[in-house]
């Protein structure tokens, strides 16, 4: 199967080509041959109606599930071709979930240091370093606070300080603001702008709503397990 080379596509992040995945003994399929590409420093919705295939393409996409058929690279690689698909995630893939998964029995700032274990800092090094995330998503003043002291808002934001731990070059986000409040949704959504223009991060989102999907520069409609659309925003 031919791939993206880097000679043709040199600023391609992340890249699909035929991806399919079906469950329950091949009975539902959905994705049914997905090709893709997205450029470093793009911010790239996924949307779609629920069902349609937007989070298992994610899941492909971030090496959190492996596909029944095509390929995924991440910046010319292969995926079947790295060793260590968990090293990858945790060092070049930030996640977040509908829900912010937080572990409840720790402070928002031991929960932002659980991915950099995997980093050589220092205990000092990474207690500094999620001091700084959270004062960059609005939560200095809650550092010590954990997850069951935290607004729904104030934990996505802390999870999207943990996705950022060790800097990563992608960051994926799956309805990050499903259950959130209209106003916790609109901040929410306003640092993930801030950290697309301001780190040049590679971002895809996925969402079932157009509204949402409008922040990207860049909009995939899925449908049935297809990409049914691929829109460019016009330049502001």
């Amino acid at each position: 199967m031919p791939g993206p080379g880097s000679s043709q596509m040199p600023n391609t992040r992340i890249a699909a080509r035929g991806l399919r995945r079906a469950f329950d003994d091949g009975r539902v399929e959905a994705l049914r041959g997905v090709d893709l590409d997205v450029t470093a420093g793009e911010f790239v919705a996924i949307q779609g109606p629920s069902g349609c295939g937007k989070t298992t393409l994610l899941q492909l996409l971030g090496a959190l599930d492996q596909p029944g058929g095509g390929e995924v690279w991440f910046d010319g690689v292969p995926l079947d071709r790295i060793g260590d698909l968990a090293a990858l995630r945790a060092r070049s893939i930030g996640f977040v979930f509908q829900a912010s998964h937080l572990l409840p029995t720790l402070s928002a700032l031991e929960n932002v240091q659980i991915p950099m274990f995997e980093m050589p800092w220092s205990a000092a090094e990474r207690e500094r370093r999620a001091a700084v995330l959270l004062d960059a998503v609005g939560l200095a003043d809650r550092l010590h606070h954990r997850p069951a002291h935290l607004s729904g808002g104030e934990r996505q934001r802390a999870a999207i300080a943990r996705s950022l731990a060790n800097e990563p070059a992608c960051l994926l986000a799956d309805e990050p603001t499903g259950n959130l409040d209209s106003v916790s949704a609109a901040r929410v959504l306003d640092l993930i702008d801030t950290i697309h223009a301001e780190r040049g991060l590679t971002i895809l989102l996925v969402t079932h709503d157009a509204a949402v999907a409008g922040r990207a520069t860049r909009v995939l409609r899925m449908l049935d397990g297809r990409i049914d659309a691929d829109q460019t925003a016009a330049p502001a």
